[in-house]
């Protein structure tokens, strides 16, 4: 038998083919990321004190800027540190801590899609009982529900996951820890692990990616019977935002764990997009471009709202 070294600690390699970029990607992504953190802290502020946005669907809009806060502080201020030339290193119970909340986060982020999908199922198929089928109680236990459920769901994988002994090589080579870059560093079989990942994030995508599909496709047949142009174009700038971010949450989702050999480059680029760049664009499409949020916005900063009013 051979002796093995246990790992208690991981090199993370970084992004794959990017050497001698560090500089332009450290500038462009601290950029990306502190543009993250300002347009979501700006809109839960505003949503919080603003007594005009305490409506369901601003409570879940809440909610989905407090998910990308965390979502992408989850990868991206230690892949700053990678860029920066800091220590690449990361330990045993970082990696883990990484990995579970990415995880929670991530399932949480398809749970908080498809309740926010079936808000604008109600609102727009049953707009005279919106306010009493979505009342401050359902909406609690719904948003309740996709952060318990997101929870089961990265214990579930994460305890799979420290089950497992890493001995002999600690380099992760990506940039983060997840799953399909650190069961290599395994010593032993994997197998439980790689089905049931495969298996439980592939099948909670699919289940949450169906019921969208199948209340936008009952909006889309009430918004057919509407028989105003203006009454049609306004039912539909509801759901627009909402149907773009969903296509940005899904689509990392189904080409990195559905590929069965996806690139390197590709899932790096891919997962970098959906831990930064669509935690960045959702205040924009979402809140940004929404006339009740600009209206609070005016209430809040009455002397800096001259920009607004003027788009």
């Amino acid at each position: 038998m051979r002796n093995h070294t246990m790992v208690t600690e991981f090199i993370l390699l970084g992004i794959p083919e990017t050497e001698g970029l560090e500089t332009v990607l450290f500038s462009l992504f601290l950029l990306l990321y502190l543009c993250t953190l300002l347009g979501n802290v700006l809109i839960l502020t505003v949503i919080i004190l603003s007594s005009q946005l305490h409506t369901p669907m601003y409570f879940f809009l809440g909610n989905l800027s407090v998910f990308d806060l965390g979502f992408s502080s989850t990868t991206v201020p230690k892949m700053l540190l990678y860029l920066s030339g800091q220590s690449q290193g990361i330990s045993l119970q970082g990696c883990v801590s990484q990995l579970f909340f990415y995880h929670f986060l991530g399932c949480t982020e398809g749970f908080l899609y498809t309740v926010m999908a079936y808000d604008r199922f109600v609102a727009i198929c049953y707009p005279l009982r919106y306010m009493v089928i979505m009342k401050h109680k359902v909406c609690f236990i719904l948003a309740t529900g996709t952060w318990i459920g997101g929870c089961v769901h990265a214990i579930t994988l994460t305890s799979l996951t420290c089950q497992l002994s890493y001995c002999g090589s600690n380099e992760v080579g990506y940039y983060f820890c997840d799953i399909p870059a650190i069961l290599p560093l395994v010593c032993g079989d994997t197998s439980l692990a790689q089905r049931v990942g495969f298996t439980n994030v592939g099948l909670l995508s699919l289940i949450c990616f169906f019921l969208i599909l199948v209340s936008y496709a009952r909006i889309g047949i009430s918004i057919s019977k509407i028989r105003s142009a203006e009454g049609r174009q306004r039912a539909f700038s509801t759901c627009s935002a909402h149907i773009t971010a969903i296509f940005c949450a899904y689509g990392p989702v189904i080409i990195i764990y559905l590929q069965p050999n996806p690139s390197a480059l590709l899932g790096a680029t891919i997962q970098i997009f959906n831990n930064l760049v669509t935690p960045m664009l959702n205040p924009l499409g979402y809140s940004l471009r929404n006339k009740d949020v600009k209206s609070a916005l005016r209430n809040a900063f009455p002397k800096r709202s001259l920009a607004l009013e003027n788009k």
